[in-house]
Parts: C-alpha cells; sequence; structure tokens
C-alpha cells in the first residue's frame, strides 16, 4: 500500500486528547517535547490518562529533566511548564496533565561539556488509592541509601485524595540529583500494576529506586539516559554552528535515534569517547558534536 501524506505546519494552539492507558502520558509528550517550540501558535494541551507507569518516563521526569533542558536550548519562559492535576495509575489511568510550550524561532547552540559535580537531591514519593503511609515508607528507605552521600536530601510526598487520584491504586518514586552545572540526572520507579505481577514492598521499591539513581550518576554526562535523543535531534536543529555535549553510555534507544537523524536530516555527529581515567568519574563518555542544519520556524512570522 502507498501512502502520500504531506503533513503541512503545525498548528499547535488549546488542544485536548485522551491517550490510550496501554502507554503513559509520558510516551505522548517526549514526542510532544520535540515538536511544541516549532508550532505556530504556542501549544497548550491537556493530556488525560496513565500518569506513572513502569514503561515510559514518567510526567515527573519529563517536569524535571526535560524542561531544563529546553531552557538550555532557548526555549523558557513562564509559559513553559508540564502541570500534574491528577494521578493515574495503570490499568486504568485517570490522571491529567496540562503542558504548555511558548515558540521559537531559531534554537540556540550549546556548548554543554561539563556536568560538574552533585550538589543535591529532590524527589517524589507519590502514592494514590493506598495509605499515605506508603510514601513515607519508601521516602525513609530511600535516604537510607542517599545519606551516606549527600545531606542535602530534599523528598517530597505527594498523596493524593478523591477525583485527583485517579482510578487505580499504586505509589512510586522519581528522584534527580541535580549539579553545580545545573545538570539534573533522574531515576524513577512505579509499584506494579494492580493484578499483575506479585505486590512491591515501598522500603524495596524506594531503594532499588535511589541505587537506579547512583547507576545513572555512574553513568553522568550532561544529559540522563531519558533525554539523550532530546538534546541530539535539538542539537540538530539548531543554528548552523556547532554544538557539543557529553553524554554517558548511549542507551540503545538513542543509538538507533542516530540513525533516523541520518536519514532524516542527512546530518552526522562526530563522537570522541572519554574514558574513566580521563574523567576521573564514573562510566565511559561520549562527546558528541555537531554542526546544526540551521532550522527555522517557518509559521513565526518575521517582524
Amino acid at each position: 500500500t502507498t501512502l502520500y501524506y504531506q503533513p503541512g505546519l503545525l498548528y499547535g494552539g488549546s488542544l485536548e486528547h485522551d491517550c490510550s492507558p496501554s502507554r503513559s502520558i509520558g510516551y505522548y509528550l517526549e514526542s510532544l517535547l520535540c515538536l511544541a517550540p516549532f508550532m505556530k501558535h504556542p501549544l497548550k494541551i491537556v493530556l488525560r490518562g496513565v500518569t506513572n507507569d513502569q514503561v515510559d518516563p514518567s510526567v515527573d521526569v519529563l517536569k524535571a529533566t526535560a524542561l531544563p533542558l529546553l531552557k538550555k536550548f532557548g526555549i523558557d519562559g513562564a509559559s513553559l511548564e508540564i502541570k500534574i492535576n491528577r494521578r493515574g495509575m495503570p490499568p486504568k489511568g485517570g490522571g491529567e496533565i496540562l503542558f504548555t510550550c511558548p515558540v521559537r524561532k531559531v534554537l540556540q547552540p550549546v556548548q554543554f561539556t561539563d556536568p560538574g559535580k552533585i550538589k543535591r537531591i529532590r524527589g517524589t514519593a507519590y502514592s494514590v488509592r493506598v495509605s499515605p503511609q506508603m510514601a513515607n515508607r519508601m521516602v525513609e528507605s530511600a535516604r537510607s541509601i542517599l545519606n551516606k552521600f549527600l545531606p542535602d536530601i530534599y523528598i517530597y510526598t505527594d498523596h493524593m485524595k478523591g477525583v485527583s487520584s485517579g482510578k487505580s491504586p499504586g505509589f512510586g518514586m522519581c528522584l534527580t540529583a541535580e549539579t553545580i552545572n545545573g545538570t539534573i540526572l533522574s531515576a524513577e520507579l512505579a509499584s506494579n500494576p494492580q493484578g499483575q505481577g506479585s505486590a512491591v514492598l515501598p522500603e524495596e521499591l524506594g531503594q532499588n529506586c535511589a541505587k537506579l539513581l547512583l547507576e545513572e550518576v555512574y553513568r553522568g554526562g550532561c544529559v540522563d539516559s531519558t533525554n539523550q535523543s532530546l538534546a541530539l535531534l535539538l542539537m540538530t536543529l539548531g543554528q548552523r554552528d556547532v554544538s557539543k555535549v557529553l553524554l554517558g553510555p548511549l542507551s540503545p534507544y538513542t543509538i538507533e535515534f542516530l540513525r533516523h537523524l541520518r536519514s532524516f536530516f542527512q546530518i552526522m555527529f562526530k563522537i570522541e569517547t572519554k574514558t574513566p581515567e580521563e574523567e576521573h568519574m564514573g562510566g565511559e563518555k561520549v562527546l558528541m558534536t555537531c554542526v546544526g542544519i540551521g532550522f527555522s520556524n517557518l509559521s513565526k512570522t518575521i517582524r
């Protein structure tokens, strides 16, 4: 079957969408984050569905890591935000978020090669339709590991009640580590969906999430593994200038994404590996360098 598809301009504006409960809202948000800056009108979209699951990046992680990343490329302002109105856990969902993003004509090139040292850890432990004590138990067990490394740790507990707690019970945790240079690394875990798999102890989940965060810190780089592809896309679409970013080991998703960038934009990255000895820390790093294609937002009128 041959399909002729001519996409035209991205229109933007105010939208609402009910996402399928089989994937979380993060799955939809990831692609929206790539497209939103290039709309004709600033995007304001309400998405309903599953906010936190075990497959896709949760809304919390994208709020904590992807938004600061967009700001690095000059996409900022009061209208850039992700707001969680309701949480929804799988299998039934029932969550709701609001995502707003301003439009930009061109992106700035970035030189983002020094991640810096970790200065603080922040996080959210959420629980819906289960005892509020679950969140406190997760926080305590996560702190028991992280306190050995750093005193500045604050993990919020977020217990949603009533309508804003969605339709299924569950709990989970999202942790972010911030460095002195503004790099944000994240890790998250969610409990098994109702009626699937064995019950997870909140203590266990908190400890595992803390270990995942330490793993992410070990991998290092200036962008965490969830947002590697977003950073590479924004570098590609930047002005005709050199952009550099230091990443941890490339995830399989990012490697496939680089192939897509090559076939769509005919752009090749210069990839240099940095051994842990050179960097004195963590896993092998990769320095990605490219010259942007000079993409500009056609639908933004030139004043």
